[in-house]
């Protein structure tokens, strides 16, 4: 049975619609399935996600804002998160949860950790300590396969 994941796909912050899993194929891929009206996202996952980048810089780093109602994410509200006024990293739109729902995340932040064949290595909730901790583990087994 093959075990890769064909497509996750999304919308940029321009609107046009477009597949992570084409973009970052062969590709080690950390994605974090967030909301900007999750304070434990903004205040916690969105750094640690960016500290990753800096830390592992042969992975791929990416968020995907997931739509839930009256909580939609915008070009405008989702770079307004961020001190610069930028995004450190690419960030999608998830219209109406379909990713969010696709990998059964139990909630907001939910990291994907893909790796370079494009199977889930590991699917991990949370942004405290115990789940940031599982989230090095993962990354360190992975990258030292």
């Amino acid at each position: 049975m093959d075990s890769r994941i064909p497509s996750i796909v999304v919308k940029d912050l321009n609107g046009r619609t477009t597949d992570i899993m084409s973009i970052y194929k062969g590709h080690v891929l950390l994605l974090i399935i967030y909301n900007n009206d999750c304070l434990g996202c903004t205040g916690r996952a969105i750094p640690l996600a960016y500290e990753f980048q800096q830390k592992y810089p042969s992975i791929k780093v990416a968020g995907i804002h997931a739509d839930f109602v009256n909580r939609e994410g915008t070009k405008e509200n989702i770079k307004a998160i961020f001190t610069s006024g930028e995004v450190p990293f690419p960030i999608y739109i998830d219209e109406y949860h379909k990713i969010y729902d696709q990998f059964d995340s139990e909630g907001t932040p939910q990291w994907l950790l893909i790796d370079a064949n494009g199977v889930l290595n590991r699917s991990i909730f949370g942004s405290q300590d115990n789940a940031q901790n599982r989230l090095y583990y993962a990354l360190e087994a992975l990258l030292n396969e």
